[in-house]
C-alpha cells in the first residue's frame, strides 16, 4: 500500500503515466528528501544509498537567518517552541565541499530571499551536473576511512595501553618479591613507565615496531605487536635491576 501511494504521487506530478496507461519515454526521475538533515552524518547516509546503486546525488541547503526562521516558525499554524529552532540552529552543519568530497553537488541558496530568477538556474545546473555523474561504487570514501583508521587507531593504544600496564604492575610485585630497596623500586618504576611512554607514542604516530617475537606472525595486530615488544624489553629493565 505504500509504494503504491508512492506511485500515485508520482502520477499526480507527472512523473509517470496515468494507471493502465501505455509508458511514456523515461525521463529523468528526480527524489527529493525535504527535511532539515542537520547532521552531515544524516546525508551521508543518502550519500551511501546513492553509491550502492550508482545513482546521483546533490544536495540543497537553504541559509536562513535565525530571526527569520523564528519568525516564520511563529506564523505556522502549529508553531515549534523558539527554543526548538534555536537549538537547530546551534546542531546544524552546512555542506563543505573542501574537506568533504562527497558534498562537492552541493548549492547554498539564501533562503530568505531565494525568489531570484538565478537561483532557478543554478538549481536546474546543479541537478543537469548530478544526473552527468552518478556516484560509483568504488569511490572512496575519505572521510569515513579516515574516521575509521582513526578508531582504530586509539583502540589498538587503548589494548596497548591496558597490556602494557598490567605488565608494569606484575614486573614491580615481581620486584617487590626479590626485596628491591625503595629507592631501586622508585627508579624501576620510572624506567617502566618512560618505556612504555615511548612504545605507546610510536604506536599513536603509526612507527612501526621492530620485535623479533613478532615478526614470525606476520597477522599480528599493531596493539598485540606493542604489547609483545614491551614485555621482552620491560624483562630485560627488570633484569637489570634483580641481577645487581
Amino acid at each position: 500500500p505504500a509504494w503504491e501511494r508512492v506511485l500515485a504521487c508520482c502520477r499526480g506530478q507527472g512523473l509517470l503515466p496515468p494507471a493502465g496507461s501505455r509508458p511514456a519515454a523515461p525521463g529523468p526521475l528526480y527524489l527529493i528528501l525535504d527535511d532539515n538533515f542537520y547532521y552531515r552524518s544524516m546525508r551521508h547516509e543518502v550519500f551511501r544509498l546513492a553509491r550502492t546503486y550508482s545513482l546521483s546525488f546533490c544536495q540543497i541547503f537553504l541559509e536562513c537567518p535565525l530571526e527569520c526562521c523564528l519568525q516564520r516558525n511563529r506564523l505556522r499554524s502549529h508553531p515549534l517552541p523558539d527554543q526548538t529552532i534555536q537549538l537547530m540552529a546551534r546542531k546544524i552543519e552546512m555542506p563543505d565541499v573542501k574537506k568533504n568530497a562527497w558534498e562537492r553537488n552541493s548549492l547554498i541558496l539564501k533562503s530568505s530571499n531565494c525568489t531570484e530568477e538565478k537561483y532557478v538556474t543554478q538549481i536546474i545546473n546543479l541537478l543537469a551536473t548530478a544526473l552527468e555523474n552518478p556516484v560509483k561504487q568504488t569511490e572512496e570514501d575519505t572521510e569515513q576511512k579516515e574516521a575509521d583508521r582513526a578508531a582504530c587507531a586509539a583502540s589498538s593504544v587503548h589494548q596497548a595501553d591496558q597490556g602494557c600496564r598490567h605488565m608494569v604492575s606484575q614486573a614491580m610485585k615481581d620486584a617487590r618479591d626479590k626485596n628491591l630497596l625503595p629507592h631501586e623500586l622508585k627508579s624501576l618504576a620510572q624506567e617502566l613507565n618512560t618505556l612504555k611512554a615511548r612504545f605507546l607514542e610510536d604506536l599513536r604516530q603509526g612507527n612501526h615496531v621492530e620485535n623479533p617475537i613478532c615478526t614470525q606472525n606476520q597477522y599480528s595486530d599493531p596493539a598485540t605487536s606493542v604489547i609483545s615488544a614491551f614485555q621482552h624489553e620491560a624483562a630485560n629493565v627488570v633484569n637489570k635491576y634483580i641481577s645487581k
